[in-house]
């Protein structure tokens, strides 16, 4: 599923225009951004938790040339799916 077929879905779901159901998709996601950057994570009950991760500044290896490098720190998002998202799978 993309973009399009979410909004597609939300359409459809609560008989909106495709305008107006990008406008909420939209604000979901941005809700959702903010939420990390401020807050560093959130829950959605019956569906799981983002959290932001931190990873440390580490070396790496080349593969190409062997040669070794440093591997900036780094930020990403990870999510657990809660216990009632993981029945329904």
């Amino acid at each position: 599923m993309n973009k399009a077929d979410l909004i597609e879905i939300v359409r459809e779901t609560a008989g909106t225009t495709k305008a107006a159901a990008g406008d909420a998709v939209d604000a979901v996601f941005a809700a959702m951004a903010k939420s990390l950057k401020k807050e560093g994570g959130f829950t959605i009950v019956g569906f799981g938790t983002f959290k932001v991760s931190k990873r440390a500044a580490r070396k790496g290896r080349n593969p190409q040339t062997g040669e070794t490098i440093k591997i900036a720190a780094s930020k990403s998002v990870r999510f657990k799916a809660s216990k009632q998202l993981k029945d329904i799978l």
